[in-house]
């Protein structure tokens, strides 16, 4: 079976560029992979203290500490983490700050 696949741009902004060393570079995935996917990688290669800034530890979902964005569009208005990208996509992570 002929695997395609897709190359995304990847923007990382405040803590998440410090934690990763990079603000942007391009991620390759299987065609009709998800954010989801996209998530787990960036996690896998940029290790523990850019996941604890990245994911909520508790819930285990991004979702509370980020912002994320495709194509400029937050995904809770398209598949949320289900969102299948697409080659040439722009996906922009944004950590969000909770006060008290």
């Amino acid at each position: 079976m002929l695997e395609f696949m897709i190359e995304v741009n990847v923007r990382l902004v405040g803590a998440l560029r410090g934690a990763s060393g990079k603000s942007s570079f391009k991620v390759r995935l299987r065609q009709g992979e998800t954010i989801k996917t996209l998530v787990q990688r960036l996690c896998v290669e940029f290790g523990e203290d850019f996941k604890r800034v990245l994911v909520d530890s508790e819930q285990n979902d991004p979702r509370t500490n980020v912002l994320i964005l495709v194509n400029g569009k937050e995904i809770g208005l398209l598949q949320k983490l289900e969102t299948e990208l697409d080659d040439g996509d722009a996906v922009t992570i944004i950590p969000v700050s909770h006060g008290g």
